[in-house]
């Protein structure tokens, strides 16, 4: 498998996430099995079936972090000296050439893009297309509704 490029941050919110689901989640839907098996025929106990689906999902998601975490390359761009370019963890501010605003976003890993929060996704096309980039380049990207054009105004490794 190939290596999942996270920030520090996005770490540290799946081990807290798995944490949870160990030590709270886990032993909640044990206990919620136990009490449906005291109620009887477990072929008509909805409650039975509904805890043992809850099982199955964290049980799931319990794998699917472990998997990540276990893959993930964490990339601590405060650590890396800013030369002006725009790479995974960093935060940079475009100028939209045709609406005249500014933007400023963060390129995070896939599980903590958040869009609300201006974190994007490393594999989304803005980012994509603003990887490599230094201070003043033009980063071109196509969307549903044609090309916009950006301009790189500053990049922060924060």
């Amino acid at each position: 498998m190939n290596q999942i490029p996270m920030t520090v941050r996005g770490a540290e919110l799946l081990r807290e996430e798995l944490q949870r689901l160990k030590s709270v989640e886990r032993p909640r839907i044990i206990q919620a099995i136990a009490e449906a098996r005291e109620h009887g025929d477990l072929k008509e106990n909805a409650e039975y079936h509904a805890a043992r689906e809850q099982q199955g999902f964290c049980e799931g998601r319990i794998q699917e972090i472990e998997a990540k975490l276990s893959h993930a390359q964490i990339i601590d761009v405060t650590k890396i000296p800013n030369h002006g370019k725009v790479i995974f963890g960093a935060t940079v501010t475009l100028y939209n050439t045709s609406t005249d605003q500014e933007v400023t976003y963060k390129i995070v890993g896939d599980d903590e893009a958040d869009i609300k929060a201006n974190l994007i996704s490393v594999n989304s096309p803005l980012a994509r297309a603003m990887i490599g980039k230094l201070v003043d380049d033009a980063v071109t990207v196509q969307t549903p509704n044609g090309e916009v054009v950006y301009e790189v105004v500053q990049v922060d490794y924060i």
